[in-house]
């Protein structure tokens, strides 16, 4: 959590609020064969080309309510599914709001979105092209060259074109371009567990460096040393519900037990224990609200 300073009046001042959600809800629809596959075969095969491919709805995110402050970087952790994603690219505008609404101080900036690269073009060309397109002048893209190359950490691969890239090593020129612009909002989906253990201190300094100068970062990963190392809170997700708000070695170790026991019953053919929201064992994450 962001550490309050005291007024000259002696209370608590939090730093200012630069995301609040407020009964988030996502939903969004995927393609479904079921309904198809429930009928006889030549009525699956007649009505591939009569009626369009059937649709489920997915409830991505369920009513979830939260304030972040100028300062914090915020850490995304749960199954996969669970809504991590869906958050994040709702709060960056991606996905449309089924119901609640969220409050952004300056436009958030979701890694490998908004810089706008081409894949025909090498790295050296896409780094120009990528700070110019988040806003940077040519002569300010040109002068953060070698840092935002020395922080992706590519090597020669930085002249091929990016077509020829690793999915890791694309990811590293997002982070490094999309953070030499310094955004205030920077959204982060599992880019920081591409690459070494260098790689990965210097991604950690730069976003360190991001919320000294009052940016704000939130960072889905499935690594709890990336999150333990980098955040200063962590929100547990399961099903589109946030379950557990808080310090990162909290919040992870609670995660960490739970995945251990499903892994053990599932191992042993035993039922899987209900969560701890269910047993009582967590209490349900205050309204910041009410």
């Amino acid at each position: 959590m962001s550490e309050a300073q005291l007024a000259p009046t002696g209370e608590a001042v939090l730093p200012p609020a630069t995301v609040v959600m407020d009964d988030v809800h996502v939903t969004y629809r995927v393609p479904t064969v079921q309904q198809r596959a429930e009928s006889p075969r030549g009525l699956r095969r007649l009505a591939s080309f009569v009626q369009p491919t059937p649709q489920a709805s997915v409830h991505a995110v369920r009513g979830i309510s939260l304030v972040v402050r100028e300062g914090e970087s915020v850490g995304l952790i749960g199954t996969n599914g669970s809504g991590k994603s869906s958050l994040l690219r709702a709060l960056a505008g991606l996905h449309p709001l089924k119901q609640g609404r969220i409050f952004a101080a300056d436009e958030p900036m979701l890694l490998g979105v908004n810089a706008a690269l081409l894949p025909e073009l090498p790295g050296s060309k896409n780094v120009l092209l990528g700070a110019m397109a988040l806003g940077l002048s040519k002569a300010e893209a040109a002068a953060r060259y070698d840092e935002i190359v020395e922080l992706a950490s590519i090597g020669n691969s930085i002249y091929l074109p990016m077509k020829t890239y690793s999915s890791g090593m694309a990811a590293r020129l997002n982070f490094s371009i999309a953070t030499a612009v310094r955004p205030k909002i920077l959204l982060v989906d599992e880019a920081l567990n591409t690459g070494d253990a260098d790689f990965r201190q210097r991604s950690q300094n730069k976003m360190d460096e991001l919320r000294t100068h009052a940016g704000t970062v939130f960072l889905v990963s499935h690594s709890s040393s990336t999150l333990r190392d980098t955040c200063t809170r962590v929100l547990w997700i399961d099903k589109g519900t946030l379950r557990m708000d808080g310090e990162p070695k909290e919040v992870l170790k609670a995660y960490s037990v739970r995945q251990k026991e499903i892994v053990e019953a599932r191992t042993s053919g035993k039922p899987v224990p209900p969560p701890p929201w269910e047993s009582g064992e967590l209490a349900p994450v205050p309204d910041p609200f009410a």
